[in-house]
This record gives C-alpha cells, structure tokens and sequence, in this order.
C-alpha cells in the first residue's frame, strides 16, 4: 500500500504484519534527496505499458517498487512474483511458461505456468539473471510476440504480460562475460530504475526507523518509546550492508531489550565506531557546512586524491 507518513509516501508490503520473518523489505520511504528523485522517476515509468528492470542490492525494496508499478498501471490481472533463482533448471520452462497435459509423467492436467497466471497483470522476476540462458531466450521471444507455447502443446497461447524484473547484479558485466542474453538485457532496460542502496539514502533511516518502531510496538502492545540523539546518530553513521532488512530487524531487537521511554545506542547492537572517527567525522562535516570556500575546496581535492589512491 501507498500512504503519507512523516509527511511523505511511504510505500510497505501488503499483509506485512503477517509475515514478520519474511526476508523483504517491508517499507520504503521516499524523504532523502535520491529517494525524492527515485519517486519522480516511478511515477513516470508505472503507467507506461514497457518492460522495467530495477537494480539494487538484497535488502533494498525492489518488489516494493514493482508492486508499486503494478497498481499504477491500471492493469487488471495478478501480480506474480517469481524468484528465479529459485526456479528448478531441469523444470524451468515448464514452470514458466506452463504445460500442456500428458506432456511428462504425473501432469494429468495442464498448467498455465508462471507467464500464464500473470495474463493480463504483472510478472515480476527477481534476480533475472539467475534464468538460465536457454529460458532467457524463450522469454524475449513470448516479451515480443505476446505468445508462449506450453510444453508438450502444439500451439502457442496468446499472452499480454508486463514484465518488471529486477537484479541485484550488474547485467552490462554479465553480457560481456557472455552469462545474459544481450538483446533481452537491451530490451529491457529500455526502462529502468536504480534503487540506492539504504547507506546512500541517509535521510531515509530515521523515517523508516520510527515506522518499524510504530509498527512493533503496536504489535507487542507496547509504548513508543523516543530514540535518542546518539541513537539516531548510531543509526545515520552505520553503513547497512543487509540495507532496509536489517534496519528493521535492529529496530525490533531494540524495542524488545530498551528498559525505558528512550532507545539508546547500546540497545541497537551496531558495531561500535572509533571515537577518534566519530571526531573526524565532525570535523569534516563542520567545513562542508560552515568552512571557508577554500576549505571546503581544499577538502573535496584531498577526498578525490584519497579515492584515486584506493584504486
């Protein structure tokens, strides 16, 4: 579902609250500067009919934004969500594009496949490139014929089928590398979408924080406690390799261990950062914000040198 929260859209997983295990990101919020420019970017891609594939790490609310895409684009089908890295390789074809009945042992009746269930609506694919090249092929085929012919049938169905894959990967390395299809990594980026990674979108973690506190405390019918300013610094500071999962799954723990009406640093068992890094970090941010134009200068060209060092 899509509603304002903290003054901006909040986009979460539908029947989150049933699942609280699950291993997807549950919510995006849209306040930092990129996820402001990520929205803009949805909102002109949803409604258009074309493929879209989203890049991002594990953890970062890909399926969110492909839901999101799905009930924007007024299309009346399902929405089916398919990990591919999932799918058998020996069954793939079968799975995805369905069967036709007596076409192998035990399948008494025919089945529509994965492509079939999305006639009409929106087949998501997480990690596409997890498809075996074979299937990668088959699929550009019925993406541009608008068909699919079961296995074991004689004639190809008619399919309409929005496609929104998603990938945690470079897919331009795994063409050149000679693992994914070019003409489908070309046909699909014809519409794409980059979703920063949770550390490059810090004015997103303190909304998303008080969301997954609201949430848990309203689940274990508990107050709402307030998070403190060391807390929230602990959380901007931290780098999110597990992105807005481990946000979540830190808020939780938090909420259950903190004894009083605050969240503190201790409660959130992050990795603790050097005091003596905690004061050049201060310092750095107090020239980029109130140093003089030489400084702040001086300061980038040291920062553009360090990187050039580390390559």
């Amino acid at each position: 579902m899509s509603f304002e929260a903290f003054g901006q859209p909040l986009l979460t997983f539908p029947d989150a609250e049933k699942s609280p295990l699950s291993i997807r990101a549950k919510a995006l919020v849209f306040v930092d500067p990129r996820s402001r420019q990520l929205r803009q970017e949805l909102e002109q891609l949803a409604p258009r009919s074309i493929s879209v594939l989203i890049r991002g790490e594990t953890g970062s609310g890909k399926e969110l934004l492909a839901r999101h895409i799905h009930r924007a684009s007024d299309r009346g089908g399902l929405f089916v969500s398919v990990n591919c890295g999932a799918i058998s390789p020996n069954y793939a074809d079968a799975e995805l594009f369905g069967y036709a009945a007596g076409s192998f042992s035990g399948s008494a009746s025919s089945r529509a496949g994965w492509f079939g269930s999305a006639n009409g609506g929106t087949l998501y694919l997480d990690e596409i490139g997890d498809l075996p090249l074979p299937i990668q092929v088959k699929l550009l085929a019925a993406l541009e014929n608008h068909e699919v012919t079961r296995v074991g049938a004689q004639q190809p169905s008619p399919v309409d089928v929005r496609l929104v894959a998603a990938t945690s990967i470079d897919l331009a390395q795994a063409v050149a590398a000679g693992k994914f299809h070019e003409r489908l990594y070309h046909y699909l980026r014809e519409g794409r979408l980059e979703l920063p990674a949770l550390r490059e979108r810090v004015g997103d973690i303190l909304s998303l924080s008080e969301y997954f506190l609201g949430i848990y405390s309203q689940r274990l019918d508990l107050p709402v406690p307030l998070i403190s300013e060391a807390a929230q610094q602990a959380l901007e500071r931290h780098s999110w390799p597990g992105n807005t999962r481990e946000l979540e799954n830190v808020i939780h723990f938090a909420l259950l261990v903190s004894t009083g009406d605050e969240i503190l640093p201790e409660h959130l068992n992050l990795p603790e950062v050097p005091a003596s890094l905690v004061a050049i970090e201060r310092q750095l941010k107090h020239i980029l914000s109130e140093g003089t134009a030489s400084e702040r200068a001086a300061l980038k060209q040291l920062l553009k040198d360090a990187a050039l060092l580390l390559l």
